[in-house]
């Protein structure tokens, strides 16, 4: 039996950059899976060897299907005794305006980074993981913006609930062959995706009257892979500061 992999899309900055430490921390030999941030996704792994854990990274556009067989397949070949074990749905984009004024672009990049992108990779990897005595553990990033809806959100909030319908239905699929499948939604987290929001504002509303950190979110990716948590699956766990 070869060695248990983790796979993070999105890894290169923010909550999934995180997620990589997190995972590294664990001893967990760790893909970065990023987009067009070389640079970023570099200076993660660089980090990680540097601490002595094991990272690498792994180019793929999530939302491309070629892309995505290609690269994963790429590395399969490349580990034939090996598996990835731990996936981490992460990648995402947000293209915000009110839907009468929304492009067709700007709704099919949101639709087609989060969902097509989870159905690619997790489609891909799932066999391997439910293969005879393996199991495995994904979780998927929605948002607090899936389960309340906010205005000029449309795309992206349908999105992120669709993430969570999946992953409801999913779990069942697989918890017979030992694969948890949950979902984590965060509230406002300190990224360079909430860098422009109005902060200040945006606390006052908060019951914790701060933003959570990318940290935060990754103990909790982290402990969902754990064997501590071999019996949850198809749950949506948020992590917000008490913002519903």
């Amino acid at each position: 039996m070869g060695l248990k992999y983790a796979l993070v899309t999105g890894g290169s900055r923010g909550i999934g950059r995180a997620i990589c430490f997190k995972f590294a921390e664990m001893g967990i030999p760790v893909i970065i899976g990023y987009h067009s941030n070389l640079a970023a996704a570099q200076e993660v792994c660089d980090s990680i060897l540097q601490k002595g854990g094991s990272a690498s990274v792994l180019k793929f556009d999530v939302s491309n299907k070629a892309e995505v067989e290609s690269a994963l397949n790429s590395w399969e070949q490349s580990h034939p005794d090996d598996y990835i074990a731990y996936l981490v749905n992460n990648a995402g984009v947000t293209r915000d305006n009110l839907m009468f004024m929304m492009t067709d672009e700007d709704w099919d990049s949101v639709i087609k980074t989060s969902v097509n992108g989870l159905f690619y990779v997790t489609r891909y990897l799932l066999p391997q993981m439910m293969a005879r005595g393996r199991g495995g553990r994904i979780v998927n990033i929605s948002s607090l913006s899936g389960l309340k809806g906010m205005a000029g959100q449309t795309n992206y909030c349908a999105a992120k609930a669709a993430i969570i319908g999946a992953t409801r239905a999913l779990a069942q699929e697989t918890a017979a062959r030992k694969v948890t499948v949950n979902a984590v939604a965060p509230g406002f987290i300190t990224t360079d995706m909430t860098k422009d929001l109005p902060e200040e504002e945006l606390k006052k509303m908060i019951p914790m009257k701060r933003f959570g950190k990318p940290e935060e979110v990754a103990e909790l990716v982290g402990f969902l892979c754990s064997e501590n948590a071999a019996y949850i699956t198809g749950e949506v766990i948020s992590i917000n500061g008490g913002l519903f």
